[in-house]
């Protein structure tokens, strides 16, 4: 049977699809601004251990730069200028790093957070420790010894030196390992490892430097001998 235009009348109507592919770009479009708002959960928070880490490794590596800007300045020692400009280049470079990654997650460089808040319940070397509050960063040179530091010249800065800079280092490593215990974010614990194994390299280097003018380590910071 067919209708005054010649088309068949028996043919059926197609189902009405319509509302329900609109429903379905109503919920992917929801989905979408979930994801697009909720969906930066794995950026580091303002209070997170990736956080802390960086500001006050920053602050940590600013100081090594610091007391190897006044070695170089001090000494006419090749190996202790070449280390000293090691540190001042790589340890530099990181702290850039750090200040990098505190952009890309939208934090503030400085923080009302105490230093080392980050490792707040954990012990040296970021093993877990109840008691262990915030404190003062591993292996931070006083004034007083910065003070000396800058106005030592000759073997004096040499030593002086190589003694505050290996428990500086011990610092570092401990801070690093706390990291590792504390993150899973891969560029974070990337740089934490490479921390302590540059470091802990120096840090023999160093030893051996100070063994050769005759001259001993300060006490380790660090709760197992680094080798």
């Amino acid at each position: 049977m067919t209708t005054d235009t010649g088309l068949p009348t028996d043919i059926p109507a197609r189902p009405r699809r319509a509302l329900p592919v609109l429903g379905l770009v109503a919920v992917a479009v929801a989905v979408a601004v979930v994801l697009l708002f909720f969906g930066r959960s794995g950026t580091p928070g303002d209070t997170s251990p990736e956080a802390g880490f960086a500001r006050d490794m920053a602050v940590h590596h600013a100081q090594a730069v610091e007391m190897s800007f006044f070695v170089r300045d001090g000494s006419a020692d090749g190996p202790i200028r070449t280390l000293a400009y090691d540190i001042i280049t790589t340890q530099g470079t990181q702290r850039g790093i750090f200040m990098g990654w505190l952009q890309e997650w939208g934090l503030d460089q400085a923080s009302s957070q105490p230093p080392m808040a980050w490792m707040s319940g954990h012990g040296h070397g970021g093993m877990p420790s109840a008691a262990a509050p915030a404190g003062p960063m591993p292996g931070m040179a006083s004034e007083e010894e910065m003070a000396r530091l800058k106005a030592a010249r000759g073997r004096d800065a040499e030593i002086l030196f190589l003694q505050l800079m290996i428990r500086h280092h011990e610092g570092g490593v401990e801070m690093a390992r706390g990291l590792l215990n504390l993150s899973d974010r891969q560029e974070v614990r990337e740089m934490a490892q490479h921390i302590v194994d540059g470091q802990t390299a120096e840090i023999r280097l160093m030893k051996g430097l100070l063994t050769d003018r005759g001259a001993q380590p300060l006490p380790s910071i660090l709760a197992a001998p680094t080798g």
